[in-house]
């Protein structure tokens, strides 16, 4: 029987089954939830459900066979086209199955590739997508091809007796150097494009999966981005202007979401996509408070920006979706472990206010509050100082200005021991309470207010 090998799921009836090795504990109660989600969100059906507990996987078929012949049964009598696994399967596994079972067999990364290709909508994303699947189905080609017979010899051909499979392959290596080459091109830019903007801070929104992220955003910034109740509905980066209370204006992103064991292809054909994160002041770990597996959740997200390099930054844990929690114990227990988590509702708008202070709490951890004096004719200074940092006064005293400012570390560095400049740390109490901050808060009406919340009200 010849099985059809199209990779995607799209109205076909899928068998999901899963083998819980000792090693991995118990993730979740339900461990083909997750996987019916995904298969869900690939347009399949699910028509049943098998799993298995071993030590280790068999090396021929993964389950066992007692259990390979009960999935052959089940799967006849549901009329199934395709099983799904929650495994990453090796291509003679995968082969050995189908000719057991008669129908097409996919593992975990198959098919969140699939998921992928279907969501991508930028060049870049769908570049990143077409390299992870080749490199997917590199080492898999043998299996799609040993019904054809040897390529003739003779002149102009690659040797005697070369295979379909050896041209197959000779052209998929050359497709994944040059989509390799044309990425790493995109990455450079990308990174040129992002460091332009050291001029302002930017967060950026990270998490698992259908997490809330989107919705975040959108509460955040008054956009109206994209944001739907299924996996992986955001694969292209949007970065947006979000005009943080007590700050001023800084650059929100929203880039593609996590999962448990995602695959390593993805992750590095999305390096170029994911550099908002990589080069952001700080990420917004979003996760989703109401699911029971949030602790694991968030714990995937890690490991995901360990692989990426980019564990160690600054990060602040939002827990959201805080009013879809049916048990108030349950996020209890997540503020027992994440102490300094903010709980919030991007839906509702609960919380918010709160997230927006502590967001400027941290991207001022590294800022200095600091007095500059100079001449009132140095236009450069004071340009410098509202382009880099926050002015919260002026002060003018005959041909001298004293400036009271918040400026990163960074920024303050090039100003000491310049020339007719002088600079001190600012003391509460040396000066009566600046006039121009008042002054520009009623100029600026809004920029003390998120989506018509004013902090100073709800202080």
């Amino acid at each position: 029987m010849e099985i059809n090998r199209t990779s995607g799921t799209a109205g076909e009836r899928a068998f999901l089954v899963s083998v819980l090795l000792d090693e991995q504990g118990s993730y979740q109660a339900d461990p083909l939830e997750e996987l019916a989600d995904l298969t869900e969100s690939a347009g399949a059906t699910v028509v049943g459900r098998l799993t298995q507990r071993r030590q280790t996987p068999d090396k021929t078929t993964y389950l066992g066979s007692g259990k390979v012949g009960e999935l052959k049964l089940q799967a006849e009598a549901e009329d199934a086209d395709v099983v799904v696994f929650d495994n990453n399967l090796s291509p003679a596994q995968i082969r050995n199955l189908e000719k057991v079972l008669g129908i097409k067999v996919l593992d975990r990364t198959e098919l969140i590739l699939d998921i992928f290709a279907g969501r991508a909508k930028t060049h870049e994303a769908r570049l990143a997508v077409e390299l992870a699947q080749l490199e997917y189905s590199l080492p898999r080609l043998k299996r799609m091809w040993t019904h054809l017979s040897r390529i003739k010899m003779g002149i102009g051909m690659r040797g005697p007796g070369e295979k379909q499979l050896e041209v197959d392959k000779r052209l998929a290596e050359k497709k994944i150097y040059d989509l390799r080459m044309e990425l790493a091109g995109i990455e450079r830019r990308k990174e040129r494009q992002v460091a332009t903007r050291s001029d302002r801070k930017t967060v950026s929104l990270c998490g698992y999966t259908n997490a809330g992220k989107s919705t975040l955003m959108n509460r955040l910034t008054g956009s109206d981005e994209y944001a739907k109740d299924q996996l992986f509905a955001t694969l292209d980066t949007r970065t947006r202007r979000w005009q943080l209370p007590g700050w001023g204006p800084v650059l929100l992103s929203d880039t593609v979401g996590f999962i448990r064991d995602l695959p390593h292809q993805l992750v590095a054909g999305f390096k170029a996509t994911l550099e908002e994160t990589r080069q952001a002041d700080l990420l917004l770990h979003v996760a989703d408070a109401s699911n029971p597996h949030a602790q694991e959740q968030i714990s995937a997200v890690y490991k995901v920006l360990e692989e990426l390099g980019i564990h160690a930054k600054d990060t602040l844990l939002v827990l959201n979706k805080v009013d879809a929690v049916q048990d108030r114990g349950t996020l209890d227990r997540l503020l027992g472990l994440y102490p300094n988590a903010v709980p919030v509702s991007a839906r509702s708008g609960l919380g918010i206010p709160q997230l927006a202070r502590a967001v400027s709490d941290a991207l001022s951890r590294n800022f200095r509050d600091v007095e500059v004096e100079t001449s009132v004719a140095n236009g450069k200074l004071m340009a410098y100082l509202s382009a880099h940092g926050e002015v919260l006064s002026r002060q003018f005293h005959d041909e001298r200005v004293v400036i009271h400012c918040r400026l990163a570390q960074e920024h303050l560095g090039p100003l000491e021991g310049e020339t007719g400049v002088t600079i001190r740390p600012y003391k509460v109490g040396d000066h009566a309470a600046p006039e121009a901050s008042a002054l520009d808060a009623a100029l600026n009406p809004h920029a003390a207010a998120v989506d018509g919340v004013n902090l100073a009200e709800t202080a």
